[in-house]
């Protein structure tokens, strides 16, 4: 009697798991990604981030067009953050979302002697501007790509990432939030 109880048991906690899990997406929480896929457009992005070869599915740099073609405002909250002279599209070249540009710009805001182009290089390989007086140090065995946390920990090795982050991921989805915009 005992064993079909263990039984039962354990075939309702694989059930249980096996379900939460396929809800959310997932195992082990947000990862290396900004924000939840509802409010910074992961779950579209799925095809165009793993080289899906559908000719309509939009590229990230459509996508982030897009909405700063809608969204003006948000669109120079990001020219604010970043200083770019160029605009907005110009700053989140390379991003995956628009929630990850603005994090990164904020990360550059809030941690002293942080550059956003260099945050950008990190995370998206993106080149930094031309004519730029900008010295990123990497090391030479670093591969673009990163995830914020982690392209915080590579410029400030003293900083609390985790809090940086989340501080960062919070005002990102604020502000996207505040400026009415839809990803």
């Amino acid at each position: 009697m005992n064993k079909l109880k263990l039984a039962a048991l354990s075939l309702a906690v694989f059930l249980y798991t096996t379900t939460a899990l396929a809800q959310h997406g997932h195992a082990g929480g947000m990862g290396g990604g900004v924000g939840s896929a509802n409010s910074m457009g992961h779950a579209s992005d799925k095809a165009s981030d793993h080289g899906s070869s559908g000719t309509n599915a939009p590229t990230s740099t459509q996508k982030i067009s897009n909405v700063l073609g809608k969204n003006p405002v948000i669109g120079q909250k990001i020219v604010d953050l970043t200083g770019d002279s160029k605009g907005a599209a110009d700053a989140c070249t390379g991003f995956k979302n628009i929630g990850q540009c603005i994090a990164a710009a904020h990360v550059s805001k809030n941690i002293s002697g942080l550059n956003f182009y260099c945050m950008r290089l990190a995370m998206t390989g993106t080149a930094l501007p031309p004519n730029s007086n900008i010295n990123c140090k990497l090391p030479s065995t670093f591969k673009p790509g990163v995830s914020l946390g982690k392209a915080i920990q590579t410029y400030d090795p003293q900083a609390d990432t985790k809090t940086e982050t989340k501080r960062a991921t919070t005002e990102s989805q604020q502000d996207l939030k505040n400026s009415g915009a839809k990803t």
